[in-house]
Parts: C-alpha cells; sequence; structure tokens
C-alpha cells in the first residue's frame, strides 16, 4: 500500500462515479445513489489527489451499516480498501455503534471475514448478483 493514501470526508455527490464504474456500469449513474445518502457519512480513500475508494456509514442507535464500498479496480490488493474499511469501523465504533453490518456480495465474502464479519443470512440476489447480510459486533 502507498505511504501517501490519506482517508477523509467526502460528500455523497463525490462517491456516485466510483460507485458506479465498480459496482454498477452496466446501469445508469443514477442507479448508485441512494435515496438517504444525505443521512449516512462518506468516506474517501485518496492516493496522493487521486479519490481511489469510497465507503458510506449510516448510523442509527446502536447500529451501523456500510453501503457501496467501491475500490478502483486498478487500486484492489493493495491494502486501500482494508484502510478504508478499519477507519470505518473505528468511527462507527466511536460513535456508539454495537454493531456493523453490510450487504456483501457473495464473491467477497472472504474480504470482510478478515474483519471479523460472519454471514447473518442466507444468499439472497439483486438480478443475478448473490448478496448476504454480514456484520459484527464492534
Amino acid at each position: 500500500m502507498s505511504a501517501e493514501v490519506h482517508i477523509r470526508p467526502i460528500t455523497a455527490a463525490d462517491t456516485y462515479a466510483l460507485r458506479h464504474q465498480v459496482l454498477w456500469p452496466q446501469e445508469s449513474p443514477s442507479y448508485v445513489r441512494l435515496l438517504n445518502d444525505h443521512e449516512g457519512q462518506h468516506f474517501g480513500a485518496f492516493d496522493s489527489s487521486h479519490l481511489v475508494s469510497v465507503i458510506s456509514l449510516f448510523t442509527e442507535g446502536n447500529t451501523a451499516r456500510f453501503r457501496k464500498f467501491a475500490t478502483r479496480p486498478d487500486q484492489q490488493r493493495k491494502g486501500i480498501g482494508s484502510k478504508l474499511l478499519r477507519h470505518v469501523l473505528v468511527v462507527a465504533r466511536e460513535q456508539g455503534a454495537k454493531h456493523i453490518w453490510c450487504d456483501a456480495r457473495a464473491e467477497n465474502r472472504a474480504f470482510y471475514r478478515a474483519f471479523g464479519l460472519e454471514p447473518e443470512s442466507g444468499i439472497t440476489y439483486r438480478g443475478t448478483m448473490p448478496y448476504l447480510r454480514m456484520g459484527k459486533d464492534l
């Protein structure tokens, strides 16, 4: 991982291009916007001045959920997404969350397990994409 990676808050709108490019490129750009984006906290990982990874955190009471976690394909497997996820886990805990969860693409299950998240549901589908809810206590 580059020593120059910095994480900082960004706006929901700042996440849209990367969400679209990585998660749902076959859909229209509006597909990656969430109705409650204005309620979330959005974070970006920057390598120098380039946004390379994004994640959105939504906390309600003592439960937090992260969504729309995306890292540019050419920057994956460099530890950048891991650094960003660790940051969000800390932020959620500092804000009083006792549990955090996400809807994970089934193919990414091992990645999330490395952070202590475990399946909390069976497989569901969005179109042809298999997902499962994964979470952990903080």
